[in-house]
């Protein structure tokens, strides 16, 4: 991100757990520490957040809101199933920010499938987030998998 002032997209693609939120963290701090604005937010809360602007009949200035961030960091994006009108809020962002700013998001290895209930719906994010974009293969290994596997081999001191 360092110089750029075009919009960018990073996606950071694996099985759950191998460092994408810490990456994602990483990056939009690196971002913020360069003046730029920058907001993490995971997709249920930014879809909960939408869904209540819309019942106030704010969605317009939230959308608004969205699209002048440098940076939208959107994490869990493919892990919580989506409603079919939180996962029209949740493109209408996407689309708010497309090439005009940038958006990074740690999915998992087949982003989609239980998120987006219309297939269509769902191909055209794909296509929206991986235009043009940077993506991070994080491998497959879950430290915290590894971790209780070490502390389970590990024999226990007195």
């Amino acid at each position: 991100m360092a110089g750029s002032t075009r919009a960018n997209r990073w996606c950071c693609s694996a099985t759950p757990a191998p460092a994408k939120t810490h990456l994602l963290i990483a990056l939009g701090t690196a971002a913020a520490e360069q003046g730029r604005r920058v907001r993490y937010v995971t997709t249920a809360a930014l879809v909960n957040e939408l869904i209540e602007a819309g019942d106030d009949k704010e969605l317009s200035r939230v959308v608004g809101r969205y699209a002048r961030l440098d940076l939208l960091c959107l994490d869990e994006l493919g892990y919580v199933h989506l409603d079919p009108r939180g996962a029209e809020l949740l493109f209408q962002i996407i689309t708010a920010r497309k090439e005009r700013a940038s958006i990074a998001c740690p999915t998992p290895h087949s982003p989609g499938g239980a998120t987006f209930t219309d297939a269509r719906l769902a191909a055209a994010v794909v296509d929206r987030l991986t235009f043009n974009a940077h993506i991070i293969q994080t491998g497959s290994a879950s430290y915290r998998l590894n971790a209780t596997t070490r502390a389970r081999k590990e024999p226990a001191t007195t």
